[in-house]
C-alpha cells in the first residue's frame, strides 16, 4: 500500500507532537518531530554561553546530527548520540526557541534535514511550515490549532504533572507572544496552506482529533 506524507502544522501549544506520535502509531508511520529539531539546536545554543547571532546558531544547525529513537511510548531525541529528549523542553529553551528557529541558516539545514528523511514517505511530520516550505507536496497537510486559553491551559497541567510552577496568565502571554512571533516572522511564517484541512482541536480530546486525522489520510490513500 503506497505511504503518503503528512504534514501537521499549527501554533504552539495545539497539541501536534502529541497528535501527530498517535497517528504515526496508528497508520504504522515514522515520526518526525521537527520542533524538537529547532529545540535541539536552541538547547545547544543555550549550552555554548555564545551571545546571540545568526552565525553562531547557524554553525551550531550545520554540524549537529539529531536523530530519534522510538521505544516504550516514548520518541527520544539525541544530539550527536547523546539523549535530550527532557533537556529541550525546559522553559529557558522554550523562550529562546522562536528566535532560533527565525534565523535563515538555522531553517535551511533543518528543512535539508527534514526532507532527506521524509521523501521516501511513510511519514508523519508536525511543525509549523511543514506543508508550506518543507513538504508543499505533502498527500495530507492538516492546520491543526487551539484556542489560546486551551493551549495556556493544556501546557499548564503539563507543567504542573513535572513539578513546575508557572502562572496560567503568564502562559497566556507567552503563547500569544509566540504565536506572534512565528506568524510575522520574515523566513516561513506560520500560516495555514491553501489545501491544508484546518482542524480546531479545543473542544475535542486527543482521541479524536487523531481518529478524524487518521480518516483524512485513509481517504488520501
Amino acid at each position: 500500500m503506497k505511504k503518503i506524507i503528512i504534514a501537521i502544522d499549527g501554533p504552539a501549544g495545539a497539541g501536534k507532537s502529541t497528535i501527530a506520535k498517535k497517528v504515526a502509531a496508528l497508520l504504522g508511520y515514522a515520526y518526525i518531530d521537527t520542533g524538537a529539531m529547532y529545540r535541539t539546536v536552541t538547547l545547544r545554543f543555550l549550552e555554548s554561553g555564545l551571545p546571540f547571532s545568526e552565525e553562531a546558531v547557524t554553525a551550531i544547525a550545520e554540524k549537529i546530527s539529531i536523530t530519534f529513537r522510538y521505544g516504550n511510548g516514548v520518541n527520544r531525541v539525541f544530539a550527536d548520540g547523546e539523549e535530550v529528549t527532557d533537556a529541550i523542553r525546559s522553559l529557558e529553551v522554550s523562550r529562546n526557541v522562536s528566535k532560533v528557529a527565525a534565523v535563515g541558516g538555522v531553517r535551511t539545514a533543518m528543512v535539508a534535514a527534514q526532507r532527506k528523511i521524509g521523501n521516501q514517505g511513510g511519514v508523519v511530520m508536525d511543525g509549523r511550515d511543514i506543508g508550506t516550505v518543507v513538504f508543499p507536496q505533502a498527500e495530507l497537510k492538516v492546520f491543526l490549532t487551539a484556542s489560546v486559553e486551551e493551549r495556556a491551559r493544556r501546557r499548564y497541567l503539563e507543567l504542573k504533572e513535572k513539578g513546575t510552577e508557572v502562572s496560567l496568565e503568564d502562559l497566556e502571554q507567552r503563547i500569544a507572544q509566540r504565536d506572534a512571533l512565528d506568524e510575522n516572522r520574515e523566513i516561513s511564517p506560520l500560516r495555514c496552506a491553501e489545501d491544508a484541512r484546518y482542524l480546531d482541536s479545543t473542544s475535542l480530546t486527543i482521541d479524536q482529533v487523531t481518529e478524524k486525522i487518521a480518516a483524512m489520510a485513509r481517504e488520501v490513500l
